[in-house]
C-alpha cells in the first residue's frame, strides 16, 4: 500500500513537492527570506579582480605548476629550487632567472605579475 497525504489529492501533492523542490535540492531560485539573501557590495569594499584572458589564464596555471607551495614565500633562489626539484621545463626556469634579487614573493600571481625582461 502507497502511503502518500490523505489531505490532498495527487495532483496538489505534486505541486506541493515543486514548489519546494529548489529549497529542498538548493537549486537557485528556491524561496528565501529576504534577510538570508546577500547584500550587493556597498561603497566599502574591495574592488573585484581583473580576470585573466583565456590563453593567459593558461599560460599562468602552467607556470604555477612548478612551483611549489613549500617554496612560498620565498625568493629567486627559493622558487628555482623549488621548481628544479619539479622538473620544470627550461622557459619556466628561464622566467624564474629573470626574478629581481631580494624580493619574497608570497603567491604564484605575484610571481607572474613581474615583468619579463626577456
Amino acid at each position: 500500500m502507497e502511503r502518500g497525504n490523505s489531505k490532498h489529492s495527487p495532483r496538489v501533492d505534486e505541486q506541493m513537492r515543486q514548489e519546494v523542490l529548489g529549497t529542498v535540492q538548493g537549486i537557485a531560485g528556491g524561496r528565501a527570506e529576504e534577510w538570508k539573501m546577500a547584500e550587493p557590495a556597498g561603497e566599502d569594499q574591495p574592488e573585484s579582480t581583473r580576470t585573466l584572458e583565456a590563453e593567459s589564464a593558461n599560460a599562468l596555471s602552467r607556470f604555477g605548476r612548478y612551483i611549489g607551495m613549500s617554496a612560498m614565500p620565498g625568493d629567486r633562489d627559493a622558487l628555482r629550487r623549488s621548481a628544479e626539484t619539479l622538473d620544470a621545463p627550461d622557459d619556466v626556469l628561464a622566467d624564474l632567472d629573470t626574478l629581481p634579487d631580494g624580493v619574497t614573493f608570497h603567491t604564484v600571481t605575484e610571481i607572474w605579475a613581474v615583468p619579463r625582461t626577456s
